[in-house]
């Protein structure tokens, strides 16, 4: 495939994933209307978490109306590069994963690089979701939650930050990347306790992740484009392409910097610090996020001991868990989803039942 023809297809898959957004409220209801036989629920829309550097985070959260009396949450976190989408591009999958099952469904809204006027780095990003499970494990309890029962999952740039939150959710200090350890700073703190009271108490561990087709080599993707004007998700996203974190660093200057950010970086051998169970899930024909990148992550969670389950979606390319429909990729929720989210949810209950 020569470069112009690649390039061309790139900028098709992500006006696609664009494009689908579009379709997905009507998209939603119509999976509703199909599905009045499923669990019933509640949705607790645009809940304000966070407002780092005054910009307002909210998640949406979805509670199953069935007998229990405490739920098991999953923490969803879209994809979209780090630079497109928002939660909505989640609306199905949340409907599916409350309607198919009793977990609480918390759908998230991170900053993206291109808010607070072009200068959210990627680190910012990675304490935003930090952030967001904390503020889970404080608030969760009025909505039937338990705090003690979370977890964690996203696709592509989603998946990314999940595997941050489940590597590196100890690398906790007040300072963040201005210190020499390049540790997080999570963008919402429970009032009264500081950053370093967080990782006394534990207080980032989840008990379960599920990561898909998630992108987990920032080092390499950088030194690969990501942050040339190549990469047509800045494009999409209009705002001018810069580093990651800003002109000033670069991924040949600091790389250190870009493997604190990097999941396949940050894996904790098993004497010492043993990681939740997981499971990895990708497309036999996704060219954005290959197969074989997943795998490889997966034989290195497994070489530092770590549990993780791997399971490939048979014939679906990138992006088959986001609402609506792709056009260009030839999928749609669904008939693209279900699968994978059957099997999603059967290994949450391996896990919580």
């Amino acid at each position: 495939m020569t470069r112009k023809s690649y390039l061309f297809k790139v900028i098709f898959l992500v006006s696609s994933i664009i494009l689908a957004n579009c379709n997905i409220n009507d998209s939603v209801e119509q999976a509703t209307q199909k599905n009045q036989s499923l669990n019933s629920f509640e949705k607790i829309a645009d809940v304000e978490w966070g407002k780092p550097k005054g910009f307002s985070l909210t998640m949406d959260i979805y509670v199953p109306n069935t007998e229990k009396s405490s739920f098991p949450v999953l923490v969803i976190f879209h994809g979209g590069g780090w630079l497109i989408n928002n939660k909505s591009i989640m609306n199905q999958m949340s409907e599916y994963i409350v309607q198919h099952s009793e977990y609480i469904v918390c759908n998230v809204n991170y900053r993206l690089l291109g808010d607070n006027g072009n200068t959210t780095m990627m680190n910012e990003i990675v304490e935003d979701v930090l952030g967001a499970v904390l503020w889970v494990k404080v608030n969760i309890g009025k909505y039937n939650g338990d705090p003690a029962k979370i977890a964690v999952t996203g696709d592509s740039a989603g998946g990314h930050l999940a595997a941050m939150i489940v590597n590196s959710g100890n690398r906790l200090e007040s300072e963040g990347f201005d210190g020499p350890t390049l540790g997080f700073n999570p963008t919402y703190l429970p009032q009264g306790k500081s950053t370093e009271d967080i990782i006394k108490e534990g207080g980032l561990e989840v008990q379960a992740a599920v990561l898909s087709y998630g992108a987990f080599d920032m080092y390499a993707a950088c030194l690969g484009g990501l942050e040339k004007a190549g990469n047509y998700f800045w494009a999409f996203s209009g705002n001018i392409p810069r580093g990651i974190f800003g002109n000033e660093f670069s991924v040949q200057k600091n790389p250190d910097m870009y493997k604190a950010v990097s999941p396949i970086y940050n894996i904790p051998n098993i004497s010492e610090r043993k990681l939740p169970p997981q499971l990895a899930i990708v497309g036999t024909l996704d060219k954005l996020i290959t197969p074989a990148s997943v795998q490889n992550y997966v034989s290195k969670i497994k070489e530092s001991g770590q549990s993780i389950e791997y399971w490939e979606h048979e014939g679906r390319p990138h992006a088959f868990l986001d609402s609506g429909k792709n056009d260009y990729l030839g999928i749609n929720f669904e008939d693209d989803a279900p699968p994978a989210l059957n099997r999603m949810i059967q290994f949450l209950d391996s896990v919580f039942n």
